[in-house]
């Protein structure tokens, strides 16, 4: 239904219709409460968080600490509360946050109190000094490889001199492997969009358009 009125659209109302069916499947990848503006429950309904929990679970057990990105202040309380429920440490940065309450949290982490620290990628983009993390998770794509960069730049300092792990979410058979792809074979496209966010995405055919969004059926059988 999405991709016929984008058909039929042109101009403002193209994008914004493009715009909106992929971050209504980008919600769904996500978590399905997050789409449907849910509490929980959390488990068993989303493969992506299932495995995050999994791979934070090892990272804390390690005796280690990671940052974990999402594009949503509302994935980053699910996040948060799922974490919380499985016994890890827990701190939730976004840009409601006071200056004051956010430098604590930054303080905090570094010191040692907490095994994952969930940040919505535009409040922690910039700005943030966090070394103490080695491992650092995008839970969600932002689809513009300069904004991902900028925030793993935050557990990197000069000088600092430990490895630090970079893993990305992906669904498979979804949207968000098609995209995967799509920004590796046209890199030095996303690369120019700097600033735009996922504006590139709009300008897609819709029959590019229709064959980002099919899932590959195949892949839900691995």
């Amino acid at each position: 239904e999405a991709l016929a009125t984008i058909a039929e659209s042109d101009g403002i109302e193209r994008r914004g219709l493009v715009l909106k069916l992929l971050t209504a499947l980008k919600q769904i990848c996500n978590h399905p409460a997050q789409y449907l503006h849910q509490h929980g429950p959390l488990d068993a309904r989303s493969g992506k968080l299932d495995a995050a929990v999994e791979l934070l679970d090892i990272v804390a057990d390690e005796g280690a600490a990671a940052l974990v990105f999402t594009q949503y202040v509302e994935m980053g309380h699910l996040l948060e509360q799922q974490l919380s429920g499985q016994g890890l440490r827990t701190f939730f940065l976004h840009g409601s946050l006071g200056v004051r309450r956010r430098q604590e949290l930054v303080d905090r982490f570094q010191a040692g109190e907490a095994d994952a620290f969930v940040i919505s990628l535009k409040a922690g983009g910039t700005g943030l000094n966090l070394t103490r993390a080695s491992q650092v998770v995008h839970y969600d794509r932002w689809w513009n490889p300069a904004v991902e960069d900028q925030a793993t730049d935050r557990a990197y300092r000069i000088g600092q001199g430990r490895r630090v792990l970079v893993h990305k979410f992906v669904c498979l058979g979804t949207l968000e492997e098609k995209i995967d792809a799509l920004i590796e074979a046209k890199k030095d496209l996303a690369e120019r969009a700097v600033g735009q966010g996922e504006q590139w995405l709009t300008q897609l055919t819709t029959s590019e358009l229709r064959d980002l969004v099919t899932l590959r059926r195949e892949a839900l059988a691995q």
